[in-house]
């Protein structure tokens, strides 16, 4: 289906609201902002396929890393040392979602285990969990160049398993860290000043944008504004969690 086509179905339903289960509308409306982004980053059809909730589908880790196998299906697997998958708690409460492997973690083939890595080691205990305890991962598996910003086409590739990933978690709650992450995650072009300091949701998961780790070692006052994204985060969790018992 061209992408022109598929967009034109998706009808505007107002302003994100705040229930873990938004209605048609606000489906509607995340489906047509999904689109929109899709096409400004340069994409030109998707393919047509039935859309499923997160609920709908029980695939494990597991199975989405062995077909995301030796991936070569963007251009980004010529320069890699190691695709980074993610890694955690398969069941965990809360994902942490970043952009992409940087130099250490294309050589270590594990997410965040550079200094900014071991700062969200810092954040993650100050949330009361071990890093074994949650789930880390990027939209991107392979480092791009010069860690620059990845492109439309290893975004359409590469996208789609971190869909995936999420669905198979169906965490409480989502950390989106930095721009990049959080944009795609909402499909918003927003900067992270104005995305943080909000409860935003995907399919019915609360999402919490904050700064990434690699600026807070550049900006080390703006900690105490992450902190404030963390408490939200984990009241978010805590209010699940009391839901379910």
């Amino acid at each position: 289906m061209r992408f022109g086509e598929q967009n034109k179905k998706a009808s505007s339903g107002g302003e994100l609201g705040r229930s873990p289960r938004p209605d048609l509308a606000e489906l509607a409306y995340s489906l047509r902002q999904h689109l929109s982004y899709q096409a400004i980053m340069g994409l030109e059809w998707l393919p047509c396929q039935p859309i499923t909730s997160i609920q709908d589908l029980p695939e494990t880790l597991e199975q989405i890393s062995a077909d995301l196998g030796e991936c070569t299906r963007c251009q980004l697997h010529s320069k890699r040392t190691h695709i980074v998958f993610g890694e955690g708690n398969p069941s965990a409460k809360v994902v942490l979602v970043g952009e992409g492997p940087g130099q250490e973690e294309d050589r270590l083939a594990r997410p965040f285990v550079g200094p900014a890595g071991r700062l969200l080691d810092r954040i993650i205990a100050a949330m009361g969990w071990r890093r074994a305890e949650v789930y880390i991962c990027n939209v991107i598996k392979c480092r791009p160049p010069r860690n620059r910003d990845p492109q439309a086409n290893e975004l359409e590739q590469c996208g789609p398993f971190l869909w995936r990933q999420l669905r198979a978690i169906r965490p409480q709650a989502i950390l989106a860290l930095g721009s990049f992450a959080a944009q795609f995650l909402l499909t918003s072009q927003q900067p992270i000043s104005k995305l943080r300091n909000r409860v935003h949701y995907l399919e019915g998961i609360p999402v919490v944008p904050t700064y990434h780790p690699a600026y807070l070692l550049r900006n080390p006052l703006e900690k105490r504004r992450v902190w404030e994204d963390v408490q939200l985060l984990l009241s978010l969790v805590r209010g699940a969690t009391a839901g379910s018992e």
